[in-house]
């Protein structure tokens, strides 16, 4: 047995017993869906960076950064500033409103049958595709990693994320979060050092390395400095700068529709904690994706070419941390930052799951078919439980089909338009503006949902391929975006005022902002 899956059976040995702690304590649906609300905002804040450093992140940023320089820096720029349109737009409003969902915020003054259902339906699709990419990476790098093969590789993080979801819920969820981001940060700062140390801890002569990187004398120089690598207009056409500025827009405002983000804020007992665990978060994505522009660097100065491509000669960029790691670092620390990409992939598919289990089983279970009026004690939570048994098992078996070979870039891009265009316009304007109404929110979310999906599809990643496409950009942000706001807002304004929904508008307000009737309304 090779010391990297020692260090995964511990990590797996650990998390399991954590899980085996929290199912004692999961004793009704608050516990399961949102941890009991126990949660404190540096352990939120923990879990939630935990929970959105995904292994594209860890692995396929630091690759972008090796070889697109300053390109692939903008990309990690992106998710960070994304926090901040999650501070300041959704989390207290989102805590203040909402009991287990992103819907209990819509339907707190909307007719919550279409809008929840239409939530549901937007939530399980963001989850599963983003799970899919998830797991098709997962078994793409545990096969290089640990030489398992493929297959069993994706069923072995499934079955592992259904027993965190299904006996430990949120809270054991959480846990495996908050252990992945303390790893996660570990081996970064250390990788982050020991590049720093090859450099003589010297920032000029690490960035002049970086202006002239040459992947250790075997390849002509590039200034990795030099904006437009991947993106300008000599290396991807006309569209190529557009696209970024599409890509960024999806990062930015993504985010802030991401169901399995979004649910972290009903694990922490008040508005206040909610922000605080945003700042946190902030503080700990920050730090990581500032530390991806070392190892990114790092591995175009000092590593030689041929370790970091393929043998067709095409970057590797998700083994670009992994090899500096062990060429810095030696077996152990190679181990180490395998067994860090495995607990990273099960982190996020463990938080996809839970979102999707909750939303199917408190939205569309409870509220669209049993109009808010459990029909068995019990039943909510055993229909989450099988929820996440067949999201599971949907997302195993679609990633198996798909195999190692599939754009994952392609699918969490996809994930992130499919946010940004659905779910922000309705949570924005369900918030903000007074004339929205029902009619308004189910136009929003089902063609943000719509237009997003058909982009994509007819994009250079999608069904016709590079040459084929229809629709010119890789991501559809730049114009799915709009399109979900402008659905919202001419679904409000080409349809009778909604008297109701206006009247609870101030009532609303008060609580988003004040938290006024907040605790008493979320206490079961």
């Amino acid at each position: 047995m090779t010391i990297a899956q020692i260090m995964f059976l511990a990590f797996v040995g650990l998390t399991l017993l954590i899980t085996f702690y929290a199912a004692k304590k999961n004793t009704g649906a608050s516990a399961y869906f949102a941890a009991g609300r126990s949660i404190t905002g540096w352990q939120n804040g923990l879990a939630v960076a935990g929970d959105y450093m995904s292994a594209a992140s860890f692995l396929g940023i630091s690759g972008a950064i090796c070889f697109s320089g300053y390109d692939g820096f903008m990309y990690s720029v992106g998710f960070l500033v994304a926090y901040i349109t999650v501070l300041l737009i959704v989390a207290e409003p989102l805590r203040n409103a909402g009991k287990y969902t992103m819907a209990d915020l819509l339907a707190y003054r909307l007719k919550p049958r279409p809008v929840r259902a239409l939530a549901s339906l937007s939530t399980l699709t963001v989850s599963t595709i983003y799970m899919i990419a998830q797991m098709v990476g997962a078994g793409g790098i545990i096969e290089r990693l640990i030489n398992i093969q493929f297959a069993p590789a994706v069923i072995g993080v499934g079955v592992l994320m259904l027993v965190y979801v299904v006996f430990g819920g949120m809270l054991a969820t959480t846990w495996v979060q908050i252990i992945k981001a303390l790893l996660l940060i570990a081996g970064a700062l250390l990788l982050s050092y020991l590049v720093l140390q090859h450099h003589h801890f010297s920032f000029a002569e690490f960035f002049s390395s970086v202006s002239k990187a040459d992947y250790g004398g075997t390849s002509e120089p590039k200034n990795l400095m030099q904006p437009g690598l991947k993106y300008g207009v000599a290396a991807a056409g006309p569209w190529g700068p557009l696209d970024l500025i599409s890509l960024c827009l999806g990062l930015v405002l993504g985010t802030a529709g991401l169901p399995h983000i979004l649910v972290r804020f009903y694990t922490v007992p008040d508005a206040k904690t909610a922000r605080s665990s945003v700042v946190w978060a902030m503080a700990i994505i920050g730090l990581f994706y500032i530390m991806t522009t070392f190892f990114g660097f790092g591995a175009a100065t000092i590593l030689k070419k041929e370790l970091i491509t393929t043998a067709a000669g095409k970057p590797d960029i998700n083994m670009v941390a992994p090899i500096l790691a062990r060429h810095l670092g030696g077996e152990y620390f190679f181990a180490f930052i395998s067994a860090v990409a495995f607990a990273t992939i099960l982190a996020v598919v463990a938080g996809l799951t839970m979102s999707a289990s909750a939303s199917f089983a408190h939205d569309f279970y409870s509220n669209v078919i049993h109009h808010g009026k459990e029909n068995r004690p019990g039943a909510e939570l055993k229909v989450a439980r099988l929820t996440a048994f067949c999201v599971g098992a949907v997302s195993i078996g679609i990633a198996i089909f798909l195999g190692p070979s599939v754009n994952t870039a392609f699918l969490v891009g996809l994930a992130f338009a499919v946010a940004a265009s659905a779910n922000l316009p309705v949570i924005i304007f369900s918030v903000f503006w007074k004339r929205f109404n029902t009619a308004g929110a189910v136009a929003g979310l089902s063609v943000g949902l719509l237009s997003s999906i058909i982009l994509i599809l007819l994009s250079p990643n999608g069904v016709f391929g590079k040459a084929g496409a229809i629709f010119p950009l890789e991501n559809p942000g730049i114009v799915s975006i709009p399109i979900g706001f402008l659905a919202a807002y001419l679904g409000t304004i080409l349809t009778p005022r909604d008297l109701e929904a206006e009247a609870k508008f101030a009532e609303l307000t008060v609580r988003a902002h004040t938290g006024l009737g907040a605790e008493k309304a979320t206490a079961h």
